[in-house]
């Protein structure tokens, strides 16, 4: 067994490791920071924050100390053991759960809160991993395809439930993982080009050129440019390129001439084009005996049909509060005083830190405590308003060299249960960061999103602690063999 557990740590992937102590440790720095108070109770003291994180952290390398004696195919062996537990476990919360700020997302285990929400993102990536690495597997059979979507929904949908709205939009980040395994990139840019469509249709509603929707000409303008790129790329074909690309500028020139001698509607002639497209589309496909040329018509098809059905899941199934702070973050509503106010503020304090920052517990909008959720969601303008912007760009450098080498990690393991789940772990810290970041410089809606190692709390550090050491667990293992 000693031979063993000296393996284990000589095999360990050190920079990782280093890494994550680096970032732990400038979270928790930047926790006391947020959570000073000129009347404090002492950074070790278990009752303020700094001392509850503190004693969390003590707990997570307790946790790494299990993971790192575990045998690797412990894992891979209880997968789906783990997922279904978790999968209790969330659908337990959703009527046991206390309401707090709107949400059933907690469980409250004697002096403790727990969000089993953070611990859902390793148990979807050990069986996802358990999956796929199955003998025989083939990502581009529907079936498969199906079953590996079933475990990603399945969590999001129990977690919707809880009104955790924010929290179930990370679980896909799973797509790139799907991406990198040989999910077709028309899913990845259908999932792209809905999210542009619903920003502008809702961006320019009210926006109009004499009588023509900026908006929905806009939309249908674009897919009408893809639609017929990704039908060259798959038979190029110079003339019919010149030939489509001549025509479609030909009729918006006579639409532009139009305008000049009656009140013309822009979105009649891009409904003109589309019908021509599709019937187009459909030629080609009973010429040539081609089906993505349908597969094409059908992606046409369901982008104009999500078009005019933006209005309809704004209005009737997004929550008023998520709707005003995708307002406030369009620019299409000012609520510097209501949804906004986490925002405004946030962008004062990491303003005013300039570029070498405040200094260690000397941020005025922190201490005074101007920003909201300041030790959890919104810590990064903690570390904005005290370490400025070579700080904030450190702290951005190191999570992305820490991905960076995830990544490349993922990329050597020669068990593909092990790079699937590498790559799921990849994934899920580049789309926190991506979004919380975003999220406090006002760039994304605020969804409550915690930024990894730095946001307190024990079940969002104890969630990423797990993720990362099972992943350095298995590529100890690969190093072992």
């Amino acid at each position: 067994m000693s031979s063993k557990k000296t393996t284990v740590w000589s095999n360990l992937d050190l920079a990782s490791i280093m890494l994550y102590v680096l970032l732990v440790t400038a979270g928790w720095f930047s926790i006391c920071g947020a959570s000073f108070e000129f009347d404090s109770v002492g950074w070790f003291n278990p009752s303020g924050r700094p001392g509850s994180q503190l004693i969390w952290i003590g707990l997570s390398f307790v946790l790494i100390f299990v993971i790192l004696m575990l045998d690797a195919d412990f894992f891979s062996v209880f997968a789906y053991f783990v997922y279904a537990a978790i999968i209790l476990l969330l659908i337990i919360t959703i009527f046991v759960a206390p309401d707090i700020k709107g949400s059933r997302s907690w469980l409250i285990i004697g002096t403790m809160r727990v969000q089993p929400a953070e611990f859902a993102k390793f148990a979807v990536a050990l069986a996802l991993a358990k999956y796929m690495s199955a003998y025989g597997f083939r990502l581009n059979n529907f079936k498969s395809y199906i079953i590996a979507l079933t475990m990603i929904a399945t969590p999001i949908i129990c977690i919707i439930m809880q009104k955790e709205a924010g929290s179930a939009l990370m679980f896909l980040a799973f797509f790139l993982m799907l991406y990198r395994e040989g999910m077709s990139g028309y899913v990845l840019l259908g999932g792209i080009s809905a999210m542009t469509f619903f920003v502008l249709s809702l961006k320019y509603a009210d926006v109009f050129f004499y009588s023509t929707p900026v908006g929905e000409m806009l939309v249908l303008a674009i897919v009408q440019i893809m639609t017929g790129i990704i039908a060259y790329s798959i038979k190029p074909n110079s003339l019919q390129l010149k030939i489509t690309a001549g025509g479609t500028l030909g009729a918006y020139a006579l639409g532009v001439g139009a305008t000049m001698f009656v009140e013309f509607n822009f979105v009649w002639i891009a409904w003109g084009l589309m019908l021509l497209t599709a019937g187009y589309l459909v030629y080609l496909s009973v010429k040539n005996w081609v089906t993505r040329y349908l597969l094409i018509l059908l992606f046409m098809l369901l982008s104009v049909g999500f078009l005019y059905s933006v209005d309809y899941v704004f209005d009737n199934v997004l929550e008023p509060h998520h709707q005003t702070r995708i307002k406030v973050v369009l620019g299409l509503e000012d609520d510097p005083r209501g949804v906004g106010y986490n925002v405004n503020q946030s962008k004062i304090a990491i303003g005013s830190g300039g570029f070498l920052g405040k200094g260690f517990l000397n941020g005025t909008q922190t201490k005074l405590k101007y920003v909201p959720e300041q030790a959890t969601d919104f810590i990064f303008c903690t570390v904005g308003e005290e370490e400025g912007f070579v700080g904030a760009t450190l702290v951005v450098i190191a999570f992305t060299i820490l991905i960076i080498r995830i990544y490349i990690l993922a990329e050597k393991q020669k068990n593909v249960f092990a790079r699937i789940y590498g790559h799921c772990v990849a994934s899920l810290f580049f789309v926190h960061l991506l979004v919380n970041i975003g999220m406090v410089v006002g760039l994304t809606p605020v969804i409550g999103i915690p930024l990894p190692f730095f946001s307190y709390g024990g079940s969002s550090l104890w969630g990423f602690t797990i993720l990362l050491f099972i992943f350095l667990r298995l590529d100890a293992a690969r190093k072992e063999r």
